[in-house]
């Protein structure tokens, strides 16, 4: 077998020319020539396509690793500065309500949630060190989210509003129709005890009334998304939507009076 070293390169590449030469000197060899030329021309322009080809889908796969690098890098920056900005909104909005709120009030950060599914419960990173005491009203800048049920030196428990042991005294802010605001563990509060011919309706808002303890008067709790009837008929409940986003809470107020 030939091998192809530079000597038998140079011995072909001056046979190519030569053929050429003779081919451009007498037309009647040219048919000869590009017959003998035909097959290596085709091999020699396969093998360079393909090494081209080789080549460039090499580059441009370390381009595009390259490039998907840089993506992911940038994408998680941008969440982080995204995550940045809605955390200063949300602090923002507490700054200015605990700023206008006539209430002495600790802010806290959620840092927890309780594991069971027969309570709505989170942890907090304030505690008994930070004036917290149990049984203090939780509020945030949309409205009433609970109340402290047990503290540590560090952090406490707050049971939120829709809680089924939590019970609230309410009232509707434009009747002064009294009720009392129960969890369900849901999406939605119960406003019950309201008689058969209470004053209520969809879309109103209800408010603490002040008559439970810790729970000081006019704090937001929600607004009555349905009215029905119980089963005796005696009486009527509301079902009330919070105010407060309580899946998604990442501050509180602590009311401290």
């Amino acid at each position: 077998m030939l091998k192809l070293t530079k000597k038998n390169l140079s011995y072909l590449a001056i046979s190519l020319v030569a053929l050429l030469l003779l081919s451009s000197i007498s037309p009647a060899l040219r048919p000869t020539v590009v017959s003998i030329l035909k097959s290596p021309l085709k091999i020699f322009t396969f093998v360079c396509r393909e090494t081209g080809a080789l080549i460039f889908f090499h580059r441009n796969y370390a381009q595009n690793e390259r490039l998907e690098k840089e993506n992911g890098f940038l994408k998680t920056k941008l969440n982080e500065a995204n995550e940045i900005y809605l955390e200063n909104q949300r602090l923002k909005e507490s700054l200015s309500f605990k700023q206008k709120s006539p209430f002495k009030v600790i802010a806290a950060a959620v840092t927890g949630h309780a594991v069971d599914n027969w309570s709505s419960v989170v942890i907090v990173d304030k505690g008994e060190n930070n004036g917290i005491r149990r049984g203090q009203a939780v509020i945030n800048y949309l409205g009433l989210v609970g109340r402290v049920i047990e503290t540590g030196r560090a952090s406490s428990k707050i049971m939120l509003i829709n809680d089924p042991n939590l019970n609230v005294s309410a009232i509707v802010q434009r009747s002064r129709q009294e009720g009392l605001i129960t969890g369900t563990l849901g999406n939605s509060m119960a406003m019950k005890y309201l008689p058969a011919d209470a004053d209520i309706e969809v879309s109103d808002v209800i408010v603490t009334s002040g008559f439970t303890s810790n729970y000081p008067k006019g704090i937001l709790i929600g607004t009555v998304a349905g009215i029905g009837l119980e089963f005796s008929g005696l009486s009527r409940y509301a079902i009330v939507k919070p105010a407060a986003e309580l899946s998604s809470l990442e501050e509180v107020l602590i009311i401290i009076q």
